[in-house]
């Protein structure tokens, strides 16, 4: 079975954030991801990692104004400049927190950008992420997200994300899959899965419709399980859902699928 990492930018939310590691542990998880490290302390991070025997699995890039509607800024021409700073601030909170895998969110090209300017970019400023962060001994996964939660976001389906990271010709670049959001765009995802899976260094998953816990709706998570298993996937899987009351309510899906270890 998989290992299972908390998203605890989603789950735990009941609780003030630095306390969500705590629960998490708690819970039975023994791995942790969230959206974005920096609003804290590499340091207090690191301390509740170490305090509750978790490892820090994934964190994203910094990715613009987030609360300003913005979902990453690496397809954006003009801030380039801004784009590797927030590479080098990656690197130094991945090292504080021994992460070893970093996502790249991106974004949303604006009317301004015509599709192959911003193609470009991206693949100008992931192949540079990607050779910084190699250096760091850390790998970088870019991620398709559906254009129903997220209209205009430039990584819609796996095959142009391969594409993409085709084009930059790094060894350091990977496919983040998520489940959630590949079922709305691509369906199919136990054969995508397969074709992939050399490229897939990060799996997430909630379930559609709502992006809610697995078992709430029309994937059928204990067969993925399996099928990840029979491919010899070796990752993570992020538990980067929504859940519909609060937290340990929803976690009656985990205990099953650790039962069925």
């Amino acid at each position: 079975m998989p290992r299972f990492a908390a998203n605890l930018t989603m789950l735990f939310n009941e609780v003030p954030f630095m306390e969500r590691f705590a629960a998490a542990a708690r819970h039975g998880f023994s791995g942790v991801e969230y959206l974005f490290p920096y609003p804290f302390a590499a340091a207090d991070l690191a301390a509740a990692l170490k305090e509750h025997k978790l490892t820090q699995v994934l964190h994203n890039l910094p990715a613009g104004d987030w609360a300003g509607g913005e979902r990453g800024i690496a397809v954006l021409p003009d801030r380039k400049a801004e784009f590797r700073e927030g590479v080098a601030q990656a690197i130094s909170y991945a090292k504080g927190l021994d992460c070893k895998l970093v996502n790249c969110l991106a974004g949303i090209a604006p009317a301004s950008v015509d599709a192959g300017q911003a193609r470009t970019t991206l693949v100008e400023n992931i192949g540079y992420a990607a050779g910084e962060l190699k250096k760091a001994g850390i790998r970088l996964v870019i991620e398709a997200i559906n254009t129903r939660d997220i209209p205009g976001f430039f990584l819609t389906n796996t095959s142009q994300a391969a594409e993409i990271i085709a084009e930059t010709g790094s060894d350091n670049i990977g496919l983040q899959y998520d489940i959630y959001h590949m079922q709305i765009m691509e369906g199919d995802l136990a054969r995508t899965i397969e074709k992939y899976l050399p490229q897939i260094w990060h799996v997430q998953l909630a379930d559609n419709p709502g992006r809610n816990e697995p078992g709430t709706g029309e994937i059928n998570y204990p067969f993925l399980y399996q099928w990840l298993d029979q491919l010899g996937y070796a990752g993570w899987i992020g538990c980067e859902y929504k859940p519909k009351g609060e937290t340990e309510a929803g976690l009656g899906w985990l205990k099953a699928a650790g039962a069925a270890r």
